[in-house]
């Protein structure tokens, strides 16, 4: 980021000068907000242009009545929107939405989305009104029994090797242009079975970004048996609960997950990859679908081992270590 236009070291005294202070121009960008601030180095201050990541209240609305608020990014909100809706369970698949506008205040933006009938009566039945936060994906919740919704389980998908998570993962921060700018920003993307990464989102908030991308990939009718999944913050129990209602079978995180993110993983044969590095990645439930590791343990004897990992859920703890 350039220094502003006032490149010259300030003194201690004219830090905060409050002719300075009510000097500064802003200028809006759709993912951010350019301000000066002051950068303090070795005793002098400068004042600097710092881009700061926009965060606004996003309202999304069916059938005109408002749902939930999410503090979000203000960019790619249709596939926001699409995304939430399916990964949510309010909608089977984007199809069952019948129109989408974005209306935009002087407050905030709202979404409104005209879904069928059937899927209207579920979400009224549901009633739940939630205000989200960029760190919390649970809040309004207002019965234990929406926390685990049923699931299925996911597809055979393919086999994908080490090499391939790599790839995805060295070439993802040339498709972050909001986070180069702000440093403040969440990524999901979507990787070919070879680790070429076909589309990204951006947003502040993680499950938003993971929402994003979902909704992009049901607009574009992408097969999610066909590659995997890369996000850049924890693995929370939302993350793979959102995944797996879309059946996408390889979750890569570069974060460590939780404890609940394991057994959802475990229970919907999604395969958990965490803390994953340019030279190593921890292969945490269902390690099958991934090239390079060990052949696994069969156990015929266990109802529960899954077809294609031919393991039994249980051993998807410990984490398997594969370094490059």
């Amino acid at each position: 980021m350039q220094p502003a236009s006032l490149a010259r070291p300030i003194g201690p005294g004219e830090i905060l000068a409050p002719s300075l202070l009510s000097a500064q121009q802003r200028k809006v960008r759709r993912r951010s907000e350019i301000i000066t601030c002051f950068r303090v180095h070795d005793g002098a201050v400068i004042p600097r242009d710092a881009a700061i990541a926009a965060e606004v209240p996003v309202a999304l609305a069916y059938n005109g009545v408002s749902h939930v608020v999410m503090m979000a990014t203000p960019s790619d909100l249709a596939d926001f929107a699409r995304g939430f809706s399916v990964s949510e369970g309010i909608l089977a698949d984007a199809k069952e939405l019948l129109d989408l506008e974005i209306e935009e205040g002087e407050t905030g933006i709202r979404v409104c989305m005209t879904i069928t009938p059937g899927r209207f009566a579920g979400l009224k039945e549901r009633r739940r009104n939630m205000t989200g936060r960029t760190g919390c994906g649970l809040c309004g919740v207002d019965d234990l029994t929406q926390v685990a919704r049923p699931l299925p389980r996911v597809g055979t998908g393919v086999k994908v090797g080490v090499g391939a998570i790599h790839r995805a993962l060295n070439s993802l921060p040339a498709w972050q242009p909001a986070n180069k700018e702000t440093g403040a920003v969440h990524a999901a993307a979507w990787a070919t079975p070879d680790g070429k990464i076909a589309f990204v989102r951006e947003d502040v908030g993680r499950h938003n970004a993971l929402d994003k991308l979902i909704g992009a990939m049901e607009r574009g009718q992408i097969d999610p048996e066909a590659g995997f999944a890369v996000i850049t913050s924890r693995c929370s129990f939302e993350m793979v609960q959102k995944a797996a209602t879309i059946r996408i079978p390889i979750l890569v995180a570069i974060s460590a997950p939780t404890t609940m993110a394991l057994r959802i993983a475990e229970q919907t044969g999604v395969t958990l990859v965490a803390l994953a590095r340019s030279d190593s990645i921890n292969v945490y439930a269902n390690p099958g679908r991934i090239r390079g590791l060990a052949e696994p343990i069969v156990n015929d004897n266990d109802p529960e081992s899954d077809e294609v990992n031919k393991v039994p859920r249980s051993a998807a703890l410990p984490a398997t270590s594969l370094q490059a």
